[in-house]
């Protein structure tokens, strides 16, 4: 028998194991994973499974609940994405798998129970992880006895080239050799295939809806078959862009009645994040993955782990703090010698965040946006001003701006949800941890630019308030701890 934890995408793993056994009958997968009917995972683990996907929770579930679950035979115990599993706080959950499997190096039950456990035959154990952390050792060290880590040669992996000579997002560029996907090496460098093309937009927060808006709408207008998956920082963030995406119809040239039927961005939009259900997670996984042209609005649930086919653009709205996190979300594009584009959103006091991924060796070219905002017409006339102050002063980003307040002040269940995505940005905003704090700074930001960047015309004073609540609450905190250790709002993604 072979166990493979995986909390972040046990469900896929499973369906490629369908795939690569269908001619070994005689070899059965299966899967447990939360959400799922209990009871049908019981009836599946008394028939016997030679291959067994769990998640942390509902394995340690079932050793401890279901006594028909029989692991006697079990030769294989592999942890994949390790380093996810153990953000996601299964970390102990591990620790008492270990002892339940008898697989802990080093055990806290008593010496009679454990050599009761300790299996007959020799037993494997696998850990797999995209980074080293302090917690992925630790779980190495309790779990491996005498490993042997395995790797690619440096000498295999190139950094990306100079990109300068890509004039747009959605430029074209040849398919380079394969490469593999991005590793920490010992340097501290992180190793990026060479098709993937990296740009930033430096644009403030008070135009960056328009600006976010402008640039899908030139990707699916140019080019109508792709996938693009946006990044955002929090679930309700994620919530009202979609509302918004679905909703938002506008044409500045005063059309047909027929044209002004269309939506602004023309795609099948998705969503996804960890506050769904587990089944709607599952649907719109298996609707992004097999769509030829569909643009996904997601928060990190879809950083890793999740491989979606064919994905050309990855767009980091919101950014993604640590430099590890910005690899794994770039990830999702650029794979198996495919090319594919990045492109982050950066505000004028965010810009040194560049110098953060400078020291990992990622290098970002910039995004040129002026020539995207020309190339859109405004009531039937092109743009005659060419040179601008500021992007937000372009008549285009003026005009849509404008379009989109209407849009929200008009609903007021889209500005309910606009209300709700402002404050749980700004929290999440403040949670920023270690260097990143003195570059993504609250008191750095204009909180009425802030609201603009969710089509609300002025900061709404009730979000104002419950974010001085929290401020207040967290200054209270850090007076009696005497540091900020347990200031920090979380948030849940």
């Amino acid at each position: 028998m072979i166990l493979e934890l995986s909390a972040p995408m046990g469900l896929l793993v499973y369906e490629i194991l369908q795939k690569l056994l269908h001619r070994f009958h005689w070899i059965v997968p299966g899967y447990i994973m939360g959400g799922e009917n209990r009871s049908k995972e019981k009836a599946r683990l008394r028939k016997g499974i030679s291959i067994l996907v769990a998640t942390p929770g509902r394995l340690l579930d079932h050793l401890k609940n279901t006594s028909s679950f029989l692991y006697k035979n079990l030769r294989w115990i592999i942890f994949d994405e390790a380093d996810r599993i153990l953000e996601l706080g299964y970390g102990k959950d591990i620790e008492d798998l270990l002892d339940l499997l008898g697989s802990r190096k080093t055990r806290s039950v008593s010496n009679e129970v454990a050599i009761s456990k300790i299996p007959k035959f020799q037993r494997q154990n696998l850990l797999l992880s995209a980074t080293l952390n302090e917690k992925v050792n630790m779980l190495a060290k309790i779990s491996l006895e005498n490993p042997v880590m395995i790797g690619l040669d440096d000498k295999k992996f190139h950094m990306n080239p100079s990109l300068e000579h890509f004039e747009a997002l959605g430029s074209n560029a040849d398919n380079g050799v394969e490469h593999s996907r991005s590793i920490s090496s010992s340097n501290g460098d992180y190793m990026l295939p060479a098709q993937l093309v990296q740009r930033y937009v430096k644009v403030s927060c008070g135009s960056r809806l328009a600006v976010l808006l402008s640039i899908l709408k030139a990707l699916f207008d140019t080019e109508t078959s792709h996938k693009t998956v946006v990044f955002f920082s929090t679930c309700d963030a994620v919530d009202f862009h979609y509302l918004l995406f679905s909703k938002f119809k506008w044409l500045p040239n005063k059309q047909s009645e027929i044209e002004l039927q269309e939506l602004f961005v023309k795609c099948k939009t998705l969503r996804l994040h960890g506050s769904m259900k587990h089944e709607d997670r599952r649907n719109v996984f298996q609707a992004f993955k097999t769509e030829k042209s569909a643009l996904l609005l997601s928060t990190d649930v879809a950083a890793r782990g999740l491989d979606f086919p064919k994905v050309r653009y990855i767009i980091q709205y919101d950014s993604p703090g640590e430099a590890t996190e910005y690899v794994h979300r770039v990830g999702r594009t650029a794979r198996l010698g495919e090319r594919g584009e990045s492109l982050l959103f950066l505000q004028p006091v965010e810009i040194d965040y560049l110098q953060d991924l400078q020291k990992h060796g990622v290098s970002l070219t910039e995004y040129p946006l002026l020539k995207v905002l020309d190339s859109f017409p405004l009531y039937g006339q092109k743009h005659t001003i060419k040179k601008f102050v500021a992007f937000e002063m372009h008549p285009w980003v003026l005009a849509l701006q404008k379009a989109l307040e209407s849009l929200v002040l008009a609903e007021p269940h889209m500005r309910k949800s606009a209300k709700a995505a402002f404050c749980s940005w700004v929290r999440a905003y403040t949670a920023h941890r270690g260097e990143l704090k003195r570059i993504f700074m609250v008191k750095k930001l204009h909180l009425g630019h802030v609201a603009r960047s969710f089509a609300l015309k002025e900061q709404p004073s009730l979000v104002g308030k419950s974010f001085q609540k929290h401020a207040k609450k967290r200054k209270r905190v850090q007076t009696k701890s005497g540091d900020g250790s347990n200031s920090r709002i979380q948030m849940t993604q």
